[in-house]
């Protein structure tokens, strides 16, 4: 791993293959090892021609982990993507994250339209745009300390999750009170690049991706077949709507 600063954070990042740039953000509780390495996507871009960039959120992995909410705003972690850019002299990149890594690239889409050339924001939806969505149950669960204790099935799974990865939960535990806040949907008007929405049809916490492609005036929606959140983010129907979407 190699590390660059952001915001007074140390963050960790590593960079394989040659080619096309692209940038990849993981998904909350998740690192770039579990999102992008165990699932082949490295391999998949690399084989495909590509530079790929990935690094480790705030908060996760090998990169710093405050424990403060107002440190991961989405704002915030959009402005890490663009400092590990400017840190390695890249002027623009394809850019794709999943779920919260999939905000996140919108939100950095929107903000920075210079210097992205093609985003992918999959394992979000319709339901990215829902108000007031709460983070209580899940809050408490990375924050108990006796897992046996926490009865919220959905709850449990992130928490689960969280300790599979070795997690810091109490940086979590901010960062998803943050991340849970109502979208900023106002900014998917400024997004000028080619964008596209992928979710899996079985993806209850996503929702379908039409709805929230067609807020965005460049942007296109896939459906991956038969997928939940989980099991979307290393289908090869996700990748191959992605490698399409790279060479067109």
């Amino acid at each position: 791993m190699q590390y660059f600063e952001s915001d007074g954070l140390t963050l960790a990042y590593r960079i394989e293959g040659e080619g096309t740039p692209i940038l990849l953000v993981h998904g909350f509780a998740s690192t770039h090892k579990v999102n992008w390495i165990a699932t082949s996507w490295s391999r998949t871009l690399i084989d495909a021609g590509h530079r790929v960039i990935m690094f480790d959120g705030r908060g996760h992995g090998a990169s710093d982990k405050p424990h403060d909410r107002a440190a991961y705003s989405l704002d915030a972690m959009a402005d890490d993507v663009v400092a590990l850019l400017d840190h390695l002299g890249e002027p623009g990149v394809d850019l794709m994250g999943y779920s919260m890594g999939g905000m996140v690239s919108l939100v950095a889409a929107a903000t920075y339209p210079d210097r992205f050339d093609r985003v992918i924001a999959a394992g979000v939806g319709e339901r990215l745009l829902d108000k007031g969505k709460g983070s209580r149950d899940v809050v408490e669960a990375l924050l108990a300390e006796d897992p046996s204790s926490i009865a919220d099935p959905a709850a449990r799974l992130f928490r689960d999750f969280a300790d599979q990865n070795g997690q810091d939960r109490a940086a979590l535990a901010a960062c998803f009170a943050a991340v849970r806040e109502d979208f900023p949907e106002e900014i998917l008007a400024d997004i000028v690049s080619p964008v596209l929405i992928v979710a899996g049809e079985t993806d209850e916490a996503a929702g379908a991706p039409g709805p929230l492609a067609a807020r965005i005036r460049n942007a296109r929606a896939v459906v991956v077949p038969k997928r939940d959140h989980m099991k979307t983010v290393g289908d090869r129907a996700y990748k191959d709507a992605v490698l399409r979407f790279l060479t067109e």
